[in-house]
């Protein structure tokens, strides 16, 4: 089995607000009518563009400014470059063999990618969009995440069932940290303190404490956990579970499962957005995305996108998603907000018992 055959392998609107929103929707048709032009509205929760990427495209990272999206192209050992503002490929650099994940460091210098096949990470520099460093770490490293303060970075190594802490000052790996088995999603934290890490092999998540690099707690959760992310106020994680089509939701203060979720078929990955009020899920196996009011923890909608999705990640401003098409190469922009032309209308501060005016309008 060659290389790439065993990558394959591997990788298988209410009360008043209501009311305004509707007053506003009209009184802006009413003013495009008067002026005699017809400009559609893209629905909330719409794809809007679907961007051609390189073979395989697996995760996605966007930089701290919005600006860029960097996506991990597995089959052909590459990067592409995404401008968020023109959603074009700008760039494709080469890194290591069957790169996997992808994340920034909170100043948008350097983007650490994981290489699935030759057990390694490598830096890129985003000014530069250059490699300019790699790193040994352990055996198929799957995910990486990155603390808050940008000192470390935590890589799960899938076949040795460990975690690499990589000092990204001096870009070496300090600390091996054993986990349960096939480690594969990794996410920290808002306040830097914790990293929880998803075992797919043994249905668990192991919680590391960033302070000393140790193994702290294991909690149960579905089948087949993938990917982890924590809610911004640091208070629940979000846990895709691919074998049973659920995310489980823990209560970061217990460490405690405190609801599960029925989603899509084999969910991948997850991402919220900055309020922190909806998740995004990837559903790989019937190509959606599941919508999650993390209010009620209930799906409030399913988009369809390309073929096999993967990653997510959301920009800064929470208005759209970037998703990881596999078997399509290409990723599928999700307009958060509704827009009638260039007008957007944002539901979560419209539909807030004290809305923000200012957040009507972009």
């Amino acid at each position: 089995m060659n290389h790439h055959s065993r990558f394959r392998a591997y990788h298988t609107v209410r009360g008043s607000a209501g009311h305004l929103l509707l007053w506003v929707s009209a009184t802006f048709a009413m003013v495009l009518g008067v002026a005699g032009v017809v400009v559609p509205a893209a629905a909330a929760d719409t794809v809007i563009d679907a961007v051609p990427a390189g073979n395989v495209p697996i995760e996605v990272a966007i930089t701290p400014n919005g600006s860029f999206a960097y996506v991990t192209n597995s089959l052909d050992d590459s990067v592409s470059v995404i401008d968020t503002a023109t959603n074009v490929e700008i760039d494709t650099l080469t890194v290591g063999d069957g790169p996997s994940g992808v994340a920034i460091t909170p100043n948008g210098s350097f983007a650490y990618v994981t290489n699935l096949l030759d057990d390694s990470v490598s830096v890129i520099d985003t000014a530069t969009n250059s490699e300019v460093g790699t790193i040994t770490v352990g055996s198929l490293p799957f995910g990486v995440a990155i603390t808050p303060n940008g000192s470390f970075a935590y890589v799960t190594n899938a076949l040795g069932g460990s975690v690499s802490v990589i000092d990204t000052a001096t870009n070496s790996e300090v600390k091996t940290v054993a986990v349960e088995a096939e480690p594969q999603g990794v996410a920290i934290t808002p306040n830097g303190k914790y990293a929880y890490v998803t075992n797919r092999s043994s249905n668990s998540i192991s919680v590391i404490d960033t302070a000393t690099h140790t193994m702290i707690d294991t909690i149960r959760v579905g089948n087949e956990p993938r990917a982890v992310t924590v809610i911004p106020d640091g208070k629940r994680a979000y846990i895709t579970n691919a074998g049973d089509d659920s995310v489980s939701v823990v209560d970061t203060r217990t460490d405690a499962v405190i609801d599960t979720i029925a989603v899509g078929n084999e969910p991948r990955a997850v991402t919220i957005i900055p309020s922190g009020k909806r998740a995004y899920i990837t559903n790989a196996g019937d190509d959606s995305v599941s919508v999650i009011d993390t209010a009620t923890d209930a799906v409030i909608d399913t988009i369809a996108v390309g073929n096999e999705p993967r990653g997510a990640a959301i920009i800064p401003d929470g208005k759209r998603a970037y998703i990881t098409n596999s078997s399509a190469d290409t990723v599928s922009v999700i307009a958060i907000d509704q827009c009638i032309g260039a007008l957007c209308i944002d539901f979560a501060s419209l539909t807030d018992p004290v809305w923000n005016a200012a957040g009507v309008f972009s």
